[in-house]
C-alpha cells in the first residue's frame, strides 16, 4: 500500500489506548486490527485474515526468540527451585548494606551482560530482584535500572546482537563495511552514553523525580508486588533446594559463554571467518537459543547428580518457567504483529517517514538532529529499535553517500541513539516489556516512571546532535550533550530532596 499519514494511526491508537486504559493487551489488539482495517479498506473478514496472517508470519520469523524466552524462563525456574538464588541473596545481604550498593550492583551486572538486551533484561532482574526487594527498592526503579543498562550498553558494545543487527542494516549494494561503520558510531552515540551517566547520578544521589519519585516514596511506606506476579508460579517457587551460590554463578557463566560461542558459530567462525566477521554475520536469535539450551542441559547435569533438586522438581520447572514468560510472550507477539502491519508490505509507515526525512534533507548541518527526532518517533510508534535503524540507515546512506565517512557515522549514530530513546519511551517496545518482566512490575507503571528520565536525557542528546551537525564533529556533540546533562543534573540535585539511600535491611 502506498504510504500515507494513515499509516501512523495503528501505533498511535495502540499507544494512546494503552496509556489511557492501562490494558496493554487489548490496546495492541485494537491497534493491530485498526491497521488491518485501513489496509483492507475496512473489509472486516479480510482484516481478520490479514491480522492473523501477519501474526503467523511474525511469530514464524521470531520463533527463536520465543523459544529462547521459554528456555530462559525454565532455566530461571530451575535455579530458583534449587535454592541458589536464595543463597546468593543471603550472601549479598551480608555484603550489601544499603540501597545504593544494591542498585549499583544491579547496574554493574547489567553492564557485564552486554551480548543481548533480551538476555540482559531477564537475567539481571531474576538475579537482583530478591536483593533489591530487601531494601524496598520499587520494582519500577529496578525496571528502569535494567532498561537503562540493556539497549544502551548493547548499542555501544562491539560484541553484541545489536552490533550484528546494525551491520546487517546497510543496503546490499553498499560498499561500506557495516561493522566498521558501527565501531565508528560508538563514541557518537550520545543518548547511550548520557543514559549511563544519568543512571549513575540517580543511583548515587537518590534524587528521583516525577512519577518515579512517587513510586519510590509509595514503596518506602509499603512495599508493593503487583498482583499478577504474586500469582505466577515462578514467583511462588519456594527455592527449598540445597543450592549454593556456585549453582547460580556456573549456569549464568555457561549461558553467557554459550551465547557468545553461538554467535561466533552461526557467524561462520568454523568456516574461516574472523571474529569481527563472525559477529557481524551471526544469527543472534539462533545463537541465543543454542546458548540457552546448552546452559539448561549443563544445569541439569550440575543439579541432578548432586541431588540439588529432585527429578520431579526439575521437570516441574518446565511449566513454571513457561507460565512465567507467558505475559511477555503474548505482548511480544502482538507488538511484532503491530510492527508487521506498519511494514513496507502493508501500510509502509517507514516509507512515509522516509519521505519526510528525504524531503527535508536540504541542509546537511541539521541532519543529525532531524534523524535523531525521526528515529525517536519511529521507534516510539513501532516499538522496535532494530526496525527503526533498518529503515533509516539506508536512507542516511542514500542521502550522504560514503564519501564523508565521519559525517555518515555521526548521522548513523544519531539514528541509533534515537532508536534506543524511542524504544525506552514506547509502551510496545519489546525491551521495555522484558524489563518489566525481569523486574516483575506492572508494564505501564514502568513506562510511566521511565518516560520523564528518557525525556531529560533525550533533550540533552538532541542538543548534542545540533552541535554535531553544525560543527561536523561528533566529539563536540558528545561533550556538548554532557554539559547540558550536567546542567540538568545540577538543577535536579538542587531542587529534589533525596530519598533515603542508606536504609538498612
Amino acid at each position: 500500500m502506498e504510504q500515507t499519514v494513515f499509516s501512523t494511526l495503528p501505533p498511535l491508537i495502540a499507544i494512546i489506548l494503552a496509556l489511557i486504559t492501562k490494558e496493554v493487551y487489548m490496546s495492541l489488539i485494537i491497534g493491530v486490527f485498526s491497521g488491518a482495517m485501513i489496509y483492507t479498506h475496512f473489509n472486516v473478514l479480510a482484516s481478520i485474515t490479514t491480522m492473523f496472517g501477519i501474526m503467523e508470519e511474525k511469530i514464524g520469523a521470531n520463533v527463536n526468540i520465543l523459544v529462547f524466552l521459554v528456555i530462559l524462563g525454565i532455566l530461571v525456574a530451575t535455579i530458583s527451585k534449587s535454592g541458589a538464588t536464595r543463597a546468593y541473596g543471603e550472601l549479598a545481604a551480608k555484603k550489601i548494606k544499603d540501597k545504593r550498593s544494591s542498585m549499583f550492583l544491579t547496574a554493574i551486572l547489567g553492564l557485564l551482560i552486554f551480548i543481548d538486551d533480551y538476555f540482559n533484561c531477564l537475567t539481571v532482574g531474576t538475579v537482583m530482584r530478591p536483593i533489591t526487594d530487601r531494601f524496598k527498592i520499587a520494582r519500577t526503579k529496578l525496571a528502569y535500572i535494567i532498561d537503562a543498562t540493556a539497549a544502551p550498553i548493547c548499542i555501544i558494545a562491539p560484541v553484541s546482537s545489536w552490533a550484528a543487527a546494525v551491520s546487517s542494516s546497510l543496503p546490499e549494494d553498499s560498499s561500506i563495511d557495516g561493522f566498521a561503520l558501527f565501531i565508528q558510531t560508538i563514541p557518537y552515540n550520545i543518548y547511550a552514553w548520557l543514559t549511563l551517566i544519568f543512571l549513575a547520578f540517580i543511583i548515587y544521589t537518590g534524587k528521583d523525580f516525577a512519577t518515579m519519585r512517587q513510586s519510590e516514596l509509595l514503596n518506602q511506606q509499603e512495599f508493593q508486588i503487583p498482583q499478577e506476579y504474586q500469582d505466577t508460579e515462578l514467583a511462588s517457587v519456594a527455592g527449598d533446594g540445597k543450592g549454593k551460590v556456585i549453582d547460580l554463578v556456573l549456569p549464568l557463566f555457561v549461558l553467557i559463554v554459550s551465547c557468545i560461542y553461538g554467535m561466533l558459530y552461526t557467524g561462520g567462525i568454523h568456516s574461516g571467518a574472523s571474529v569481527s566477521d563472525a559477529f557481524a554475520n551471526c544469527e543472534a536469535s539462533k545463537a541465543l537459543v543454542m546458548g540457552s539450551f546448552i546452559a539448561f542441559v549443563f544445569t541439569g547435569f550440575l543439579y541432578l547428580p548432586r541431588k540439588i533438586i529432585g527429578f520431579n522438581a526439575f521437570c516441574d520447572s518446565f511449566s513454571a518457567g513457561f507460565k512465567a514468560m507467558t505475559p511477555a510472550i503474548f505482548i511480544l507477539c502482538l507488538a511484532w504483529t503491530l510492527s508487521g502491519i506498519c511494514s513496507e508490505k502493508y501500510l509502509n509507515l517507514g516509507g512515509f517517514v522516509g519521505n519526510i526525512v528525504s524531503d527535508n534533507a536540504t541542509f546537511i548541518m541539521i541532519l543529525p538532529p532531524i534523524f535523531f527526532l525521526i528515529s525517536i518517533a519511529l521507534a516510539f510508534a513501532t516499538g522496535t529499535s532494530w526496525g527503526t535503524f533498518g529503515i533509516l540507515i539506508p536512507i542516511a546512506i542514500a542521502i550522504l553517500g560514503a564519501n564523508d565517512f565521519l559525517l555518515l557515522a555521526i548521522n548513523v549514530a544519531a539514528i541509533l541513539s534515537g532508536a534506543v530513546a524511542g524504544d525506552h519511551a514506547s509502551p510496545i517496545s519489546d525491551t521495555t516489556i522484558l524489563s518489566s518482566a525481569g523486574a516483575q512490575c506492572h508494564h505501564l507503571d514502568h513506562v510511566n516512571t521511565q518516560i520523564p528520565y528518557v525525556i531529560t536525557v533525550a533533550t540533552c542528546s538532541f542538543l548534542g546532535y545540533v552541535i554535531s551537525g553544525f560543527t561536523h564533529n561528533g566529539w563536540m556533540g558528545l561533550i556538548g550533550g554532557c554539559i547540558f546533562l550536567f546542567v540538568a543534573m545540577f538543577y535536579i540535585y538542587m531542587k529534589m530532596p533525596p530519598i533515603g539511600m542508606i536504609n538498612k535491611e
